[in-house]
Formats: structure tokens, sequence, C-alpha cells
């Protein structure tokens, strides 16, 4: 924070503080002479009176004003002033990562020490997973691990950069980018159509033939070196399999040919730095165990 910032913030801040102090004593006196009412008047004799607050109301005023001053005078809140106990949220936040580390560090280093996928089946590593999955994962992939649109499931034994444990903990650690390029400029609208249907014709869905026929080709020249010559996808690049109806981002005719024109950029943030390799470790463990049964980690595209 600049210097001018710092005491723009000290001076705002005084001021409010100074103004409520004024504010109080001013409503709560009256001038001598002064009448008890506020001049306001109904129904020809019902008048306002300007009785001030009651006692412990105006001191607990009192006592908010005090609060603030000591809380500003002990914490930083005055621009560039730290407060006199160095308080900071890194610094409280790094007692807290501390603290937890001599509660469990023991217990995750004991998980780290058995394979992931025997370590899938014990039940204690599996709900220290979940609260690892819940607090780190959920927000993109769902607290059931089922994702979203744009946001992969995992629990269905399809995976785009391979579902065996130690590439699970890998995609944990270092995180993945995966970048589709756009092809409508090069396909141009109609080459986007045949693309569109060639893929669709792929699935086994409803197409235009004659089109689907033209979009092999540009399949071939364009999306074939990712996809693979049959779209059985490349799990070594993260490119999906598009043979099997299963879209991370829409599989409709509108979307495929959406990302077919646009491309698309896709990327999970490392986790390694925030959770560290025994945690990563027993995170790979449950995410290998969401999916389903002989699934698991099958890799078949």
């Amino acid at each position: 924070m600049s210097n001018f910032w710092g005491w723009f913030i000290s001076i705002i801040t005084v001021v409010n503080i100074l103004g409520c102090l004024w504010l109080i004593r001013w409503t709560s006196k009256k001038a001598p002479g002064e009448e008890d009412t506020t001049g306001h008047v109904w129904d020809g004799d019902l008048r306002e009176y300007n009785n001030p607050l009651p006692r412990w109301w105006l001191w607990t005023f009192y006592l908010t004003i005090a609060f603030a001053v000591a809380y500003l005078i002990v914490f930083p809140g005055m621009g560039q002033f730290k407060g006199t106990s160095g308080w900071t949220a890194a610094g409280q936040y790094d007692e807290e990562i501390a603290a937890a580390e001599e509660r469990y560090g023991a217990l995750f280093a004991k998980f780290a020490a058995t394979d992931i996928e025997e370590l899938s089946r014990d039940p204690d590593a599996l709900r220290a997973g979940r609260n690892l999955f819940v607090n780190n994962c959920a927000m993109c992939h769902g607290s059931d691990g089922r994702g979203a649109r744009s946001f992969p499931n995992l629990t269905d034994g399809d995976w785009l950069y391979g579902g065996d444990p130690s590439t699970i903990k890998l995609s944990i650690i270092m995180g993945r980018n995966g970048v589709m390029p756009a092809w409508g400029p090069a396909l141009g609208e109609e080459g986007v159509a045949q693309a569109t249907e060639y893929v669709l014709s792929m699935n086994g869905r409803e197409h235009d033939a004659a089109l689907a026929a033209e979009g092999a080709q540009k399949f071939a020249m364009f999306c074939a070196a990712c996809h693979g010559p049959e779209g059985k996808g490349n799990q070594a690049l993260g490119a999906p399999n598009l043979t099997n109806d299963t879209w991370l981002h829409s599989g409709s005719r509108e979307g495929i040919a959406q990302t077919i024109t646009n491309g698309m950029n896709n990327r999970m943030p490392a986790q390694g730095e925030i959770l560290g390799e025994d945690r990563a470790h027993v995170l790979a463990a449950y995410v290998y165990s969401l999916s389903e049964g002989g699934e698991r980690g099958s890799d078949s595209e």
C-alpha cells in the first residue's frame, strides 16, 4: 500500500471515530433554557420530547468507540501502522498450518507409506481423503466428484490424462493445462459443419452422412494429430475420446461446433504446494476410489 492510501485510510478512520464521539456528545446535551421537546406538535397538544438516551445505552456507544481505538492500536487498521501485536493474516495462516501439521502430519505420513490402490480401500484414509477433497476440489468437481460442464466427472472411469494411481497423483500435484486450438478460421463455417457431423457420426448419433464424409477429411487433417485417427483420444496430451459420447463441455451439435470454432482452454491448478506430498497421496487414493468398480483406472481411451 502506498503512503498516500495509508494516510488516506488513517485520516478517514480517525475522522469517523471523532465524528461518532462528537455526535453522541452533541445529541445528549441541551442548551441552557432549551425546552425538553423537539418542537414537533400533533393534535394540538401532543409533543415529541427530546429526552437524552438512557445512560446504559449512552455508555454502550462510548464503549464501542473505546474498543475501536484499542483495536486500532493493537491490530493493523491505520494504513501503514502495523499495530503493536505484530499480527498479520499471513502469520496467522502459517501458525494454523503449523498446528495442523503437528497434529495430523504423522497420520498422513503413515498413509503415505501405503500404496495408493491399497489405500483406496482403507476407510480411515478415505475419510481423510474426502475431507481434503471437499476443501480443495469440490468447488469444481462437486462434492460427489461428478463434476459439471467443463469440469471432469471423476466417477465414470473416463480419464483425460489417465486414471491409474500415479497419474491421478501427478495431476493433483502438478495440475493440468488443456488447450484445444480454435479451428474456425482455418476450417470456415462449412468446414466446421462438416467436422461437427463427422464427430457426431463417430458416436453413432444422428448426422448428415454427406457432410460427415467431407468432415472425415477435415478431421484427418486438423484433429487426428491430437485425438487420434479413430478419434479415441490421447492421454499423453489430455485429448478426449470423441467416440464414447462422454463430453466435458457440450455434446450437442451446437456445442461441438462452438468448441471446434473457438477452441477450449481449461486449467486445473496445481495443488502440490498447498497439500504437500503426503496429503496429495491420500487425496489421490480417494479420487481413485470414486471410479466405479472395475472401471477404476481402466484407461480404455
